[in-house]
């Protein structure tokens, strides 16, 4: 079983902002997220944006790319913006 709740940590303990539904003296594990970095009422859309970011790469990456990820020769002598 997971169970997700928000907490408030007043200094000493940590203290559900509503009913909690755990088996008392039994012990739990728990992970801690401050609340700003948490997923709640995001969609997918919102969340990739997220993650999201960028790489440099070679301007023949997306032609050549069995280059770069395997090894393999160059299809390519050139890049097709370099066509003449």
């Amino acid at each position: 079983m997971t169970t997700t709740m928000t907490v408030l940590f007043d200094g000493e303990v940590l203290r559900p902002e509503g009913p909690v539904d755990l088996e008392p003296n039994t012990h739990y594990v728990i992970t801690i997220q401050p609340k700003s970095e948490r997923t709640d009422g995001l969609d997918a859309w919102d969340i990739l944006e997220q993650l999201a970011g960028t790489v440099e790469m070679p301007p023949d990456w997306s032609i050549e790319h069995d280059h770069y990820l395997y090894g393999t020769p160059k299809k390519y002598s050139h890049t097709p913006d370099e066509q003449t």
